[in-house]
């Protein structure tokens, strides 16, 4: 069966998206998770945790969390009201506090106390949708099973042009479909810093953005109002 050609339109969105990647990997290339971890459980329930919370308010709680109980097995058998005390600034700390020690149950009676390396293994788990277990997958494992479609994700990627969906579902599933797998990590991350340093959601800092050019946002919506 013959190979559709692309077109020209196609050929120049392909080269569009190169740029931006190239650009996001000279800007960012050493972009990291955030969430301070030692080991895949501590990133577990650190991104568990970051739910409706900055990273920085989480790495101020864990440290305490974690040396109160390092393990799945500890956790497991923690008290409520203790786990409850220790997160109560993350916020939500009651139903975050289920999660994370029904996590840890979960990691102990069914994964011999080892945190599952497949997003369905994972998902299993109290508190792990498909973003956490992409974080973990992609940053504890290296394994890219999906796109991390946090709230920078989901906004610069509309901004960029990338998805017009709505939903982080729907809008991993375009990113995943638009990117090479290979690049599925490592481009949450670095937008990820690029929405905290430059494109942030209320005053895009455009003046100072190294894809200024290849966005439509800035082309339809900033440079217009600057008129």
């Amino acid at each position: 069966m013959a190979t559709r050609r692309s077109t020209a339109r196609e050929r120049k969105e392909q080269q569009r998206l190169a740029t931006i990647l190239e650009i996001l990997a000279r800007e960012y290339g050493e972009a990291e998770c955030a969430l301070h971890h030692a080991n895949p459980f501590q990133l577990l329930i650190a991104t568990i945790l970051s739910a409706q919370c900055t990273d920085v308010r989480v790495n101020l709680v864990t440290p305490r969390l974690f040396a109160r109980y390092p393990s799945p097995h500890a956790l497991a058998e923690a008290d409520p009201r203790d786990v409850e005390e220790m997160i109560r600034s993350t916020g939500f700390f009651r139903n975050k506090t289920k999660s994370v020690i029904g996590a840890a149950r979960g990691i102990v009676e069914n994964f011999d106390g080892e945190v599952p390396s497949t997003i369905e293994d994972l998902m299993t788990l109290p508190g792990v949708a498909r973003k956490t277990a992409n974080v973990v997958l992609g940053t504890a494992f290296r394994r890219a099973a999906g796109v991390v479609v946090d709230t920078h994700v989901s906004r610069i990627s509309r901004r960029l042009g990338l998805t017009r969906a709505g939903t982080p579902v729907a809008i991993e599933r375009d990113l995943m479909n638009t990117l090479q797998e290979s690049d599925w990590i490592d481009f949450s991350h670095r937008l990820i810093h690029h929405g905290r340093q430059v494109c942030q959601a209320r005053k895009p800092r455009c003046d100072r953005c190294p894809l200024v050019d290849l966005c439509p946002y800035y082309a339809e919506v900033v440079s217009r109002s600057l008129k």
